[in-house]
C-alpha cells in the first residue's frame, strides 16, 4: 500500500483516482502530478514501483499544499473572516450557506434537519 502525505492510497484503484483521496488534490491536479512524475501510463497503486512512489511523494511535498497544511490554512482563513465580522464569516458562524444560496427552501445540508415550530392557540 502506497502512503503519500500521510494517506494510505487504495491498492486496487488507478493512481490518477487514488491521488484524489489526498485532501487538496482533485482530478485535474492528479493528472498534472502524474505528468510531472513522467509516468507514461496510469498504473494501479499496487503496480507502482518504490521509485515511482518516491517520485510522486517528492513532487507533492515540494510543489503542493495538501492535507494538514492546507486544512490549517483554510481554517485560518475562515477564522479570520469570522474575527473581522465579514458577511461570509457571519454566515460560517451561524451555520448558513456562505455563497449566496437561498435559505427559504433548501439549504438543509448547512441548516440541518427541519425543526418544526408549533403554534400555541389561545383559550376559547
Amino acid at each position: 500500500m502506497a502512503r503519500i502525505a500521510g494517506i494510505d492510497l487504495p491498492r486496487d484503484k488507478r493512481i490518477e483516482t487514488a491521488l484524489t483521496y489526498i485532501y487538496g488534490i482533485g482530478p485535474a491536479l492528479a493528472k498534472e502530478i502524474i505528468a510531472k512524475a513522467e509516468m507514461t501510463h496510469n498504473p494501479r497503486v499496487r503496480e507502482l514501483s518504490d521509485a515511482d512512489g518516491a517520485r510522486l511523494r517528492e513532487i507533492i511535498e515540494a510543489d503542493y499544499r495538501v492535507e494538514g497544511d492546507l486544512r490549517r490554512i483554510v481554517n485560518g482563513d475562515i477564522r479570520r473572516l469570522m474575527e473581522i465580522q465579514a458577511y461570509r464569516g457571519i454566515r460560517h458562524r451561524r451555520g448558513l450557506p456562505v455563497r449566496g444560496q437561498r435559505t427559504k427552501t433548501n439549504a438543509r445540508t448547512r441548516k440541518g434537519p427541519r425543526k418544526t415550530v408549533g403554534v400555541k392557540r389561545g383559550k376559547k
